[in-house]
């Protein structure tokens, strides 16, 4: 118990309640963040019994399965709303609070994984989510892990990021006078007012690996696909790291596992 506590005193705790929808939870949205709310609600009374006020995560983790299958589906939009209506429980009780979002059902970084990583992202963002876990990279509902959508994932959360800001409305970005000069006295554009030029840094999120070329620009660059293009970031990204491991530690491992990655 003094080791317990110790590690209170520490480090947050995260009170997490995994339920899967239909096997262990009603199928009825709103009644599956009440039970998941409740259940992390009693979490939060038992850490607080062993330490009070010890710092804890609320973390509910209500999962949606699909009615005709039973298979879990982590990128539906159900999963979507689920989370979002856990965070808002969060920001009611004032609580630090994390849940699932950015989980693809696909196998692969693909147009599937696209939709589902995107909305569940952006949904639970704007419902004010603290803690996103499984944001980027876990493919097939959990069971598979890829370490290209962790590159592509890096332009979608900073997309989400972007909506979770919102709109500036200030003197800078309403200003009539820029208007002005650009419109009754100026070339009829804004691309080079200097208005333009201080916000487009602030305004405005440019992706790394995303492609913008227009259709002739990438039929001349010979049609680049996203995959390819996050397959050779993710390839620079491990050259540079190198091994983080000890290298007797390392010399272990593969002497007595089959690894396959250098």
């Amino acid at each position: 118990m003094t080791r317990w506590l110790a590690r209170l005193r520490a480090f947050p705790l995260a009170v997490k309640i995994p339920l899967l929808v239909v096997v262990l939870m009603v199928i009825v949205i709103a009644l599956t963040i009440v039970q998941a709310v409740a259940e992390c609600l009693a979490g939060v009374v038992y850490v607080n019994a062993i330490k009070k006020g010890a710092p804890a995560i609320f973390g509910t983790w209500p999962f949606v399965s699909d009615l005709r299958t039973g298979a879990m589906s982590g990128g539906s939009a159900e999963q979507a709303l689920l989370t979002a209506g856990c965070a808002q429980m969060h920001r009611f009780y004032d609580l630090p609070g994390g849940a699932a979002s950015g989980i693809s059902d696909s196998k692969l970084p693909d147009m599937q994984a696209g939709w589902e990583q995107g909305i569940t992202n952006s949904l639970a963002g704007l419902a004010g989510l603290n803690m996103c876990y499984e944001a980027v990279g876990m493919h097939a509902s959990l069971l598979g892990f890829c370490l290209e959508s962790l590159v592509l994932g890096d332009d979608l959360l900073g997309q989400a990021m972007r909506l979770v800001r919102g709109i500036d409305v200030t003197e800078d970005s309403t200003s009539i006078e820029a208007m002005k000069q650009v419109c009754l006295g100026g070339p009829g554009h804004y691309h080079g007012s200097d208005q333009t030029l201080s916000l487009m840094q602030t305004e405005y999120i440019y992706p790394n690996a995303a492609n913008r070329m227009s259709p002739k620009e990438w039929n001349e660059a010979g049609k680049p696909l996203l995959l390819d293009t996050a397959i050779r970031r993710k390839n620079d990204i491990m050259a540079k790291a190198g091994c983080v491991v000890d290298p007797e530690i390392d010399a272990a491992i593969r002497a007595r596992f089959n690894i396959y990655f250098r």
